[in-house]
């Protein structure tokens, strides 16, 4: 995509969005009904509860921005696990596919929210941070692309998945995703 003009790339970005499916696990949901379910289970953190999230590169940078406004928009506490130090001590002495299940299996509590983002829907590290949060009771917001088989799609209560393998397209659907979420979130809390 990233050789068209750019009213036609926003045009198929746009297309992708509209397109965009919702799942409970691997029951197929109204994208609405998905969108409400996601903000419910946000919203219904409280203290000492938080939302937890999880991505590698593009999808990092996705979930810290979410995490940012869940924090300062929404007012609910939440958690990355993107500290530089304790990640290349993971990575180094157990792996990469280790780096969020370790810091997931000693800090999530029952009523925990994790919100697993990965364009592929097969990084090992995150499908090992889903397994380990709803392991711990924690719910699981899986945000994906590329194969509508992906392992984390089938992870997510409520999962939104965008049917494309362009790392930019399924980037821009899910950061646009997630502000929605965190806005409507925001909202709801009259803020």
């Amino acid at each position: 995509m990233s050789e068209r003009p750019y009213r036609d790339w926003i045009g198929a970005v746009v297309r992708l969005l509209e397109s965009m499916q919702a799942s409970d696990a691997d029951d197929p949901l109204d994208l609405e009904d998905g969108v409400r379910r996601a903000v419910d289970r946000i919203l219904a953190v409280k203290a000492p509860n938080k939302v937890m999230l999880v991505g590698n590169g593009g999808s990092a940078a996705i979930a810290r921005h979410m995490h940012n406004d869940l924090v300062k928009c929404v007012g609910v506490r939440a958690q990355v696990f993107f500290d530089v130090p304790l990640l290349t001590a993971i990575t180094n002495d157990d792996g990469y596919e280790e780096v969020f299940e370790q810091p997931i299996r000693q800090w999530t509590d029952p009523g925990d929210v994790l919100v697993a983002i990965s364009s592929s829907g097969r990084s090992e590290n995150i499908l090992r941070a889903a397994r380990a949060a709803r392991e711990a009771g924690a719910d699981v917001i899986a945000i994906s692309g590329f194969d509508a088989d992906n392992p984390l799609r089938a992870m997510g209560s409520p999962s939104f998945w965008v049917d494309s393998h362009d790392y930019g397209a399924v980037e821009s659907s899910h950061t646009i995703l997630t502000h929605y979420l965190t806005d409507r979130a925001a909202a709801r809390r009259g803020r």
